[in-house]
């Protein structure tokens, strides 16, 4: 998977397409990744104890991984290549104008 926790993207598909976000964690194993600030769903949760309050939340759920494209400060939302540099790192980059990402 070419994307990490922190990284800048934009929604390509579904009801928040063109919104951009920061992902907030990778679940790599079911291919998707939580963006803050998109595909919100209210939750109802109960008081626990006096700890958490209860009542009407909002919560960021999964988007699939393939709906999202990582956002290059250049060029807007691009596709993700790799390279490798001369000490013999991978760094990703993007497919549009080589910048590293």
């Amino acid at each position: 998977m070419k994307l990490r926790k922190g990284d800048q993207v934009e929604i390509l598909s579904g009801k928040d397409r063109t919104k951009r976000g920061v992902i907030m964690r990778v679940l790599p194993k079911d291919d998707k990744v939580i963006v803050e600030g998109v595909n919100v769903a209210k939750k109802h949760q109960r008081q626990a104890k006096a700890r958490v309050k209860g009542g009407i939340i909002d919560k960021d759920m999964p988007v699939q991984a393939s709906a999202v494209a990582l956002v290059c400060s250049k060029d807007g939302a691009v596709r993700v290549g790799y390279r490798i540099k001369e000490d013999g790192t991978k760094v990703r980059v993007c497919k549009r104008c080589g910048r590293e990402l």
